[in-house]
């Protein structure tokens, strides 16, 4: 994917990009799509449920969203595709089937999802990627930005190893789905700051995000450099770090090494404040979802300007070029943020972070 941004505005907490505002954005209004009314159907596609991000978090807020801006009258149509690609297929088919009025599509697989985008414009209905851009021509596209997310892994990775990090010292990663174009993005940020100052012992593409594989990746890098060797883990996600964690306890690690994450799940969170994981990126998911909500109804009623100062970055995908996006910033997620980030918006209170299990370990950090 390659990015270009037009205009940003950072917010001093959680560094989150927001919209542009509408001032010197062109547009016609007679150049407007077909137009409805507040009475509009919304189809939301996930792509699995590992990652409990997407029903805990982005759909929900989706959902809000729409209703809040269509005066209730709007509605949403959800379907996840549990990491299979033809499942999700058959979902888009019958979304396309029902003649929803817009398509929000987060792909299992970015690559064998574009014959659906292809119909789904022929049918008339706009599709905008969320969170994974998938090819085909789609209308727009919302998501993080994603080589930031890999760049801010591995920079923190290195402030954790300390001032004598050395060529030498030798890094597992554990990288996303192969059929996930973030996961590459992810990898590419993360070498940009690890590449030259560590040694990749081992690297590997986790299949569907799969913790299970995770673990057996992570067993088998044990195996091969040693337990006393590993000097740092990057785990591209949370789930897998936990994975990854649970393969060195295995192993009887008992001194852990410094490990990544991704997403600010509530289980990472408190490995973060237990010191099992150093840190996760933290990626406001409000702002994400709200975004894309507004930009489906934007788009489906016609209102063009609206839709343009929404989509004021462009990226290209492996099938078309120059497409309308919004990318959010994000923050690394350490103890030293956890109040002001995640529970600063709203994500977790401290009740629920601060488990009779994490008590002691939230107290040593004045987590209150």
């Amino acid at each position: 994917m390659r990015r270009t941004a037009i205009c940003t505005a950072v917010s001093s907490l959680a560094l989150s990009l927001t919209a542009c505002g509408a001032l010197g954005v062109s547009g016609d209004s007679t150049d407007a799509s077909p137009t409805k009314g507040n009475d509009v159907t919304i189809g939301v596609l996930m792509p699995e449920t590992t990652n409990t991000r997407y029903e805990d978090f982005d759909y929900p807020i989706i959902q809000k969203k729409v209703s809040e801006l269509t005066g209730k009258l709007g509605q949403t149509v959800y379907a996840n595709g549990e990491a299979d690609a033809k499942k999700q297929t058959a979902q888009m088919q019958k979304m396309i089937d029902d003649k929803v009025d817009v398509i929000l599509l987060d792909a299992v697989d970015s690559h064998a999802i574009a014959p659906m985008v292809k119909k789904a414009k022929a049918a008339g209905i706009p599709v905008i990627a969320y969170d994974r851009l998938a090819e085909g021509p789609i209308d727009a596209y919302v998501s993080f930005d994603n080589e930031l997310v890999g760049e801010v892994q591995g920079r923190t990775l290195i402030d954790a190893m300390g001032s004598e990090v050395d060529t030498s010292d030798k890094i597992v990663m554990l990288n996303g789905s192969p059929s996930d174009p973030n996961a590459g993005q992810f990898k590419a940020g993360a070498l940009s700051e690890l590449n030259g100052k560590v040694t990749i012992a081992k690297s590997y593409d986790v299949d569907g995000w799969k913790p299970a594989i995770a673990k057996k990746n992570m067993a088998a890098a044990i195996s091969a450099i040693g337990k006393d060797n590993i000097a740092a883990v990057y785990s591209a996600n949370d789930a897998m770090a936990g994975a990854a964690i649970e393969a060195m306890e295995d192993a009887g690690m008992t001194d852990l090494p410094p490990i990544t994450g991704q997403d600010a799940e509530l289980a990472a969170v408190q490995r973060i404040v237990s010191g099992e994981q150093y840190m996760s990126v933290y990626k406001s998911y409000p702002l994400e979802a709200e975004a894309a909500a507004e930009m489906a109804v934007a788009k489906i009623q016609g209102k063009d300007i609206l839709f343009d100062s929404l989509t004021q970055d462009r990226v290209d995908s492996p099938t078309d070029k120059e497409i309308p996006a919004q990318l959010v910033s994000v923050a690394a997620l350490t103890q030293a943020n956890i109040k002001s980030t995640v529970v600063a918006d709203g994500i977790y209170n401290v009740k629920q972070i601060c488990t009779a299990k994490y008590a002691s370990a939230c107290t040593q950090i004045k987590l209150k």
